[in-house]
């Protein structure tokens, strides 16, 4: 891992004043990084958390308070409360700013829209990035529609596809690179790259990356089935297995399974709350049929739902980043053709992404 690099980067945090956009999942040499760096001595000032707070235990979409890290002392102050975007008073008695968070790999996952926020009030208030890269579980492929500019976002911020095949460090290059940072702006920044990654390295997260992605298998069929969140059919948020049960009480009784989401930990209030969804127990799925992003299981829920003009919500444009598929799936077009309808914009994306690989793809 980048964090584990101390050698790299060890020396451009001496005798400066630093920031920590950091979780969970932000580990080097068998500790977090915030005990890591005050370990070796570095001037650690202010620690900031993203979206499911700074030790991940936070609900998706739960506002974030500023608070106090009880082991360090340190203050934490929330990316994802009052403001997403760091204000100039939070930077002002800072110089860098280390970003060391595992991402999953797909454009709705907020860490990386938390990272496009940082850099942007980096390089308006003069202050330098440093990215601890992480190896992207779902790094191997690049699919779904590219993001049009009407749907950004918090959970869509660039115009990359749903599954960007891209790690954090290379996604934070083609951010500062295309100008992307408002005004067209660019951080001061330098990315400390993993050792021995290829794109085509299986990687399996050590630490749950957010309360509802428990293991590896929900992780690779994240990207697929989030886009029913913005539908009224339930992800398994208050079960056991989130991202790999999926129902909703307007599905066919004579669906192979059911389920009852509860509020639990992680997810107070579960959409589908205390009602009986009918649908599929992905759970029995190999890795090798959950790794990948396809439509067919929102075209078969959609033309199963009992109640099709309630099957989709507002948020779908959002997480889809597209106008036309809602459309696309009402209208009855196969997966096939709604995949050529991706192209160009995705033939695009491709070339663009090889600009900023800093790893081989196999």
């Amino acid at each position: 891992m980048g964090a584990e690099q101390f050698e790299k980067y060890l020396p451009l945090l001496r005798g400066k004043r630093v920031g920590l956009v950091v979780n969970q999942t932000s580990r080097a040499g068998g500790s977090h990084l915030v005990d890591t760096l005050l370990a070796q001595g570095v001037s650690v000032k202010t620690i900031f958390s993203p979206e499911h707070g700074f030790r991940g235990e936070a609900a998706d979409g739960a506002t974030i308070k500023d608070g106090k890290d009880a082991r360090s002392g340190l203050p934490v102050r929330s990316l994802y409360g009052t403001t997403k975007k760091p204000t100039a008073e939070m930077l002002q008695d800072l110089d860098v700013l280390v970003f060391d968070i595992q991402d999953v790999g797909a454009r709705f996952y907020t860490f990386i829209s938390t990272l496009h926020y940082v850099m942007e009030a980096a390089a308006e208030q003069g202050k330098t990035v440093l990215v601890l890269d992480r190896p992207n579980p779902n790094g191997h492929y690049v699919d779904g529609p590219v993001l049009e500019a009407q749907h950004k976002s918090f959970v869509g911020m660039h115009p990359i596809p749903i599954v960007h095949g891209l790690t954090v460090g290379e996604l934070a290059q083609m951010i500062n690179g295309e100008k992307w940072l408002a005004g067209g702006k660019q951080a001061a920044l330098t990315v400390v790259p993993v050792r021995g990654y290829t794109h085509a390295t299986p990687y399996a997260l050590p630490v749950r990356p957010s309360p509802n992605l428990p293991n590896a298998h929900s992780v690779a069929l994240y990207p697929t089935i989030c886009l029913f969140e913005g539908t009224d059919v339930s992800v398994g948020r208050g079960t056991e297995a989130p991202f790999e049960f999926i129902g909703a009480p307007t599905q066919p009784t004579s669906r192979p399974f059911k389920f009852t989401p509860r509020p639990m930990p992680g997810s107070p209030t579960p959409p589908q709350n205390g009602k009986e969804c009918y649908g599929l127990d992905l759970r029995k799925l190999s890795m090798q049929e959950s790794a990948g992003f396809s439509l067919r299981y929102l075209i078969d829920f959609y033309q199963q739902s009992t109640a099709k003009d309630k099957f989709f919500g507002k948020y779908f444009e959002q997480l889809t980043g597209t106008s036309s598929l809602r459309q696309q799936i009402i209208a009855g077009k196969p997966e096939k053709e709604i995949r050529q309808s991706w192209e160009p914009a995705l033939g695009q994306y491709k070339a663009l992404r090889k600009k900023y690989l800093l790893y081989p793809e196999g």
